[in-house]
C-alpha cells in the first residue's frame, strides 16, 4: 500500500505480500528515503530483509515525522547485526512488531529502548496461528518484562496470539503503564485472568479489555471489582466461563457498551434475564452472541424489544432456530442499527428444519434500516430460497441503504444475483463472499483505529 502523489510518499509497506510490489534492495530503499520519503513520511512498513541499522539510521535522519511504524519479524529465522545501531525514529506514537517463532528479539531491542518512550501504541503480534502442537517447546522470543519499562505513556496495547504471554507479563504492564486505556489480549491462549484484579486497581482508565479465546479462569474474574472500574468494553468470546460468573461480571460492570460473548455455552436465558433485570444495559450499543445456542428466542426478542433501539451493531449468527420470522419481528426495533449479522455458517445448516425466504428479509432491512452499513447473512445456497420478485428485493436494499459498503453472501446463485444488481449501479466493491470476508463488530470499539495492525 503507498498513498502518495509524484512527489510526496506518506504511507508505504515494503512488503511483498502486502503491497504486491518487487522486494526493494537496501541500496534501492535508502535512496527512496533520501529522495521520495523525507518529511512527509507518516507510517511505513518493513519486511526483515529491510530492517537493518543503514535502513534505521536513514528513517530517524530524514524522516522527522514518521509516527508509525511496523517491523515484521514473523519470517525471520536470523537478525542482522544491530551491534552498529546508534539511533531509531524518535517521535513515534504507534509501534507494531511481529514476532518471529523462534528468533530472540533482546539484541534489537535493547538498542531501541531509549528512543521509544513516547510510544502510545504498541501491537505485538504473535504466531498463534502457526502452533501446531502444545507439547512443542515455546520460547520467550521478546522480554516484555524489560520493555514495559521504557514505555511508559502506552494508552493501547495490544498482544495477538502470542503464545508465552501469561499473567506476569499482563502484571508487567499494569505496574508501569497506568495511562493504559485498551488493552487487548486475543488468543494469548495462557492468560488466566490472575492479574486482572491488579490490572484493574492500577490502570484506572483501562476502559477496553479484549480477552478473547483465552484461559480465563472463574474464580480470578469474580475476584476483581468491576463495578469499581471504567471498563465500557469486554470480549469474552470462546472462553470457558461459568453460567455464575457471566452472572456476576455482566451484573458489576457499571456502564457496558460494548459485548462480545459469542461461542459461550454457558451463556443461556438466566445470564440475559439478570443482565438485563440487574445489569445496566442503557449504554449498549454493541452486541455480539454468535454461535449461544442455549438462549432461546423468546428471550432475545424479548431483550430486542427492549434494547434494540439503542443498538449499533448486532450479531446474532450461529444460533439454528434464529429464521427469517425472528429477524422480521425484531428489524423495525433496529433503526438505527449500522452492522448486522445473522445466518449459520456454511457447514452448520444441516441444524435448520426449515428453508429461508430471503426475499422478504432484504426488504425487511431495507425497510427499517436505512443506516446500516455492514451486514452478513451467513444461510448457504441449499438454504436461502429466492423468487422472480429477487431483483425488486434487493432494489429496494441497494436504493435505500445508501451507506451500506458490506453485504456478505455465501457463494451461490443468489449471491451472483445480488453481486450483478450491485455492479450494474457502479457499486462494485459492496458485495462480497463469506469465503474471503466476515463483518464483525470490531468497527465499534472505541479504539479501533488504534487496534489496526495490518
Amino acid at each position: 500500500m503507498i498513498s502518495c502523489d509524484s512527489r510526496l510518499w506518506t504511507h508505504v509497506s515494503l512488503r511483498p505480500e502486502v503491497s504486491g510490489l518487487h522486494v526493494y534492495t537496501i541500496e534501492s530503499l535508502l535512496a527512496l528515503i533520501s529522495i521520495r520519503f523525507g518529511p512527509s513520511l507518516r507510517y511505513i512498513e518493513l519486511p526483515i530483509e529491510l530492517i537493518t541499522h543503514t535502513v534505521l539510521h536513514e528513517l530517524a535522519n530524514k524522516c522527522p515525522n514518521l509516527t508509525s511504524m511496523l517491523l515484521d519479524f514473523s519470517t525471520a529465522m536470523q537478525l542482522h547485526d544491530f551491534n552498529d545501531l546508534q539511533t531509531f525514529p524518535t517521535k513515534l506514537r504507534s509501534m507494531c512488531i511481529c514476532l518471529s517463532e523462534v528468533i530472540f528479539m533482546e539484541g534489537f531491542m535493547r538498542k531501541i529502548y531509549n528512543f521509544i518512550n513516547g510510544l502510545e501504541v504498541l501491537h505485538l503480534i504473535g504466531t498463534y496461528e502457526k502452533v501446531e502442537e502444545e507439547e512443542e517447546e515455546i520460547y520467550e522470543v521478546i522480554n516484555i518484562h524489560k520493555l514495559k519499562s521504557s514505555v511508559p505513556n502506552l494508552r493501547v496495547v495490544n498482544l495477538y496470539g502470542i503464545v508465552f504471554v501469561d499473567d506476569s507479563h499482563v502484571d508487567a504492564f499494569s505496574s508501569n503503564c497506568i495511562q493504559l486505556e485498551s488493552l487487548a489480549l486475543n488468543f494469548c491462549s495462557k492468560f488466566t485472568g490472575s492479574a486482572l484484579k491488579l490490572l484493574c486497581s492500577r490502570c484506572k482508565k483501562l476502559r477496553s479489555l479484549l480477552m478473547q479465546q483465552t484461559s480465563l479462569q472463574n474464580e480470578h474474574v469474580m475476584a476483581v471489582e468491576w463495578e469499581k472500574t471504567n471498563i465500557q468494553e469486554m470480549d469474552i468470546t470462546a472462553t470457558q466461563l461459568s453460567r455464575e460468573t457471566l452472572i456476576n461480571l455482566l451484573t458489576r460492570i457499571s456502564a457496558l457498551r460494548y459485548l462480545s460473548a459469542g461461542q459461550l455455552d454457558a451463556f443461556t436465558d438466566q445470564v440475559l434475564k439478570e443482565f438485563v433485570e440487574k445489569g445496566n444495559t442503557k449504554n449498549l450499543v454493541a452486541l455480539d452472541l454468535d454461535r449461544n445456542e442455549n438462549i432461546s428466542e423468546e428471550t432475545l426478542l424479548r431483550f430486542i424489544k427492549l434494547q434494540g433501539t439503542f443498538l449499533r451493531g448486532l450479531m446474532l449468527s450461529g444460533i439454528p432456530h434464529l429464521t427469517e420470522q425472528f429477524w422480521i419481528s425484531v428489524l423495525p426495533t433496529l433503526k438505527n442499527i449500522k452492522i448486522l449479522v445473522m445466518g449459520m455458517p456454511e457447514g452448520c445448516c444441516q441444524k435448520i428444519h426449515q428453508k429461508i425466504h430471503i426475499d422478504s428479509l432484504m426488504e425487511g432491512i431495507a425497510n427499517n434500516c436505512d443506516q446500516l452499513e455492514r451486514l452478513e447473512v451467513r444461510w448457504d445456497p441449499d438454504t436461502l430460497r429466492f423468487s422472480d420478485r429477487s431483483s425488486k428485493a434487493i432494489d429496494s436494499i441497494r436504493v435505500k441503504c445508501l451507506r451500506l459498503k458490506s453485504l456478505v453472501l455465501s457463494d451461490g446463485k443468489y449471491f451472483e444475483l445480488v453481486k450483478s444488481n450491485f455492479e450494474r449501479a457502479d457499486r462494485h466493491t459492496v458485495v462480497r463472499t463469506t469465503t474471503n470476508c466476515q463483518v464483525t463488530l470490531v468497527y465499534l470499539l472505541m479504539f479501533y483505529k488504534d487496534m489496526l495492525f495490518n
